[in-house]
């Protein structure tokens, strides 16, 4: 924030004559709507699927575990996510560039939402009917209704014209900017999209060329290890396409938020490069239980992996030292001085600083899920699932809440009250509460052994299973707590959207100021076509020869396979 005087209303919101164009908030509205809709259904999906585990309820014969637990995993881990992702991606890139959006880039933009919103529509209706109860991985060789796959399809396809949107935006300014770095959030946009497209590429193939007509009927058999190999070229580094654009909150959005200034122009586009290079290459640390794949190419995409770490630390070190510049900057002295000077009773800092804290043990366990040999302890046991909470459901999760709390504020000219701020700080603390209780007590139980992806059962009373249920029934009160916060999550949206007082002006859409002393960026960092080049060489050396041993290998392939 600089010294210059700043008009505040009488929440504390600071104030800007800053305005998104009508016809842009709208777009960028549609997006955000949608994903408090998946939010709502998958939280619900996921509340009654952990009763249901902790042995609490008995479920109608119309409705299965699976299936909630289908619905549970698309709509909050697909859906809710991309949707959010795409709204928040778009508002950034237009208040960061020219500040509003081309007819054309609009235009991408309405037909992606429509495409993925239809693909959505399809796919949760088919999971209702119990016809894709195939969970979020959809591996083969079950058979969810070949539309379920069609509605997934047209989800990617959707996201991609969305981001042919933003890239052009980008590129327009680039060509009126000659020579100027391009704006920091623009920048990670930019590289969080080619990421994505990069990743979802292979999926895409797996899923027109190879399941949908299986699916259709078209093609007798599939091959299984080609469909999962292809799932996790994209499954992992799907995981960072949730991560990045947290990434792109905690970079750019918060330093202005706690009255500080982004440490490094350069460093946050390095970690961004790295991420790139190393997010896709490692899916087959997904795989290390499996047949199919030598072990050769599993070591050498661990390595892979391991090599995430780096940009990790770099985003540790760059955010912690922006928030040490901003509380000496306020007048914090001695060694952790500095910590008191944070505004840790704004919900949009806080929120976002509680997923930081949860996203230290996660990275931990994701180093052993991808160990070569840890992994052997812990595969498809109630550890991933924990896993998995705290890094998405928590890092990730609790920084989405922070941007909602003045995007849709910000888009909508209303006021982020202080009775909403101190409601969404409670609902922190309840997500809180709830994650410890279900996430972090899920891998104690995985370490006992206990499976994820099952329904409630005793096993015959077998002495080992009999050792899980009072892990289960902590795990089942936090899931109700984590509802609870997802009930009051929506109760402070809809108060966002309908009934906080409306602003004359709109409060300030926070975008981080590089500090002085900060050089500017090598230009190499802005050579896309190099680092797409290193991206694409280091994931065929990391997958050319294993799917190219899977293909040779003459598989038979299976057969549809209905297990419910």
């Amino acid at each position: 924030m600089s010294d210059i005087a700043v008009e505040k209303d009488e929440h504390g919101n600071v104030l800007t004559d800053f305005d998104f164009e009508k016809k842009d908030a709208n777009m960028m509205m549609a997006y955000i709507w949608f994903g408090i809709i998946a939010i709502f259904l998958g939280g619900l999906a996921g509340l009654l699927q952990i009763m249901q585990r902790s042995g609490w309820i008995t479920l109608p014969n119309w409705l299965t575990y699976y299936q909630l637990l289908t619905a549970h995993g698309v709509l909050l881990v697909l859906v809710f996510t991309t949707f959010f992702i795409m709204g928040y991606l778009f508002s950034g890139i237009t208040r960061t560039l020219d500040g509003r959006l081309t007819p054309s880039v609009r235009t991408l933009g309405w037909i992606g939402f429509y495409l993925m919103a239809i693909g959505t529509i399809i796919a949760t209706i088919l999971i209702l009917a119990n016809e894709g109860t195939v969970l979020y991985t959809f591996y083969t060789p079950m058979q969810a209704s070949p539309w379920f796959y069609v509605g997934l399809a047209m989800l990617i396809v959707g996201s991609w014209i969305s981001s042919a949107g933003m890239f052009i935006a980008y590129i327009r300014w680039r060509k009126n900017n000659k020579g100027q770095p391009s704006p920091l959030f623009a920048y990670m946009t930019v590289a969080t999209l080619i990421l994505w497209i990069h990743a979802s590429l292979a999926v895409a193939v797996s899923v027109v060329f190879l399941i949908i007509p299986w699916a259709f009927g078209w093609v007798p058999r599939v091959d299984v290890t080609l469909t999962r190999t292809l799932f996790w070229y994209f499954g992992h580094a799907l995981v960072y396409f949730w991560l990045l654009p947290a990434y792109i909150y905690w970079y750019v959005n918060i330093p202005q938020i706690v009255g500080g200034k982004i440490f490094s122009n350069s460093l946050p586009r390095l970690t961004f490069i790295l991420l790139i290079l190393f997010s896709v290459p490692v899916g087959l640390h997904h795989q290390l239980t499996e047949p199919g794949v030598e072990s050769f190419w599993k070591f050498l995409q661990v390595v892979l992996t391991m090599m995430v770490v780096v940009p990790s630390l770099i985003t540790a070190f760059s955010i912690i030292a922006t928030f040490e510049l901003a509380g000496r900057s306020r007048g914090g002295k001695g060694l952790f001085g500095w910590l008191t000077k944070l505004p840790w009773k704004d919900a949009r800092f806080i929120t976002a600083f509680v997923g930081m804290i949860f996203f230290i043990p996660g990275g931990a366990g994701g180093i052993i899920n991808s160990s070569y040999q840890l992994n052997q302890m812990v595969h498809n046991t109630w550890f991933i699932t924990g896993h998995f909470h705290i890094t998405v459901g928590s890092a990730v999760i609790l920084t989405f809440f922070a941007v909602s709390y003045w995007l849709i504020p910000v888009l909508t000219k209303r006021v982020f009250t202080k009775q909403l701020n101190r409601l969404a700080i409670i609902q922190t603390i309840l997500w809180s509460i709830g994650m410890i209780l279900m996430a972090i007590i899920m891998h104690f139980a995985g370490l006992k052994g206990a499976p994820r992806r099952t329904a409630h059962s005793t096993y015959g009373d077998h002495e080992l299973a009999l050792s899980w249920l009072s892990y289960g029934q902590v795990i089942g009160v936090g899931g109700v707590i984590l509802f609870i916060a997802i009930v009051l999550l929506l109760y402070i949206w809809i108060k966002l959207l309908f009934f906080a007082p409306k602003s004359e002006k709109t409060i300030e859409y926070p975008i981080g100021v590089i500090r002085e002393k900060a050089e500017d960026p090598p230009p190499i960092l802005e050579r896309w076509s190099v680092w797409i080049g290193v991206s694409i060489a280091l994931s065929v050396i990391a997958y050319a020869v294993p799917i190219y041993q899977i293909v040779v290998n003459n598989d038979p392939g299976a057969l549809p396979f209905r297990s419910w």
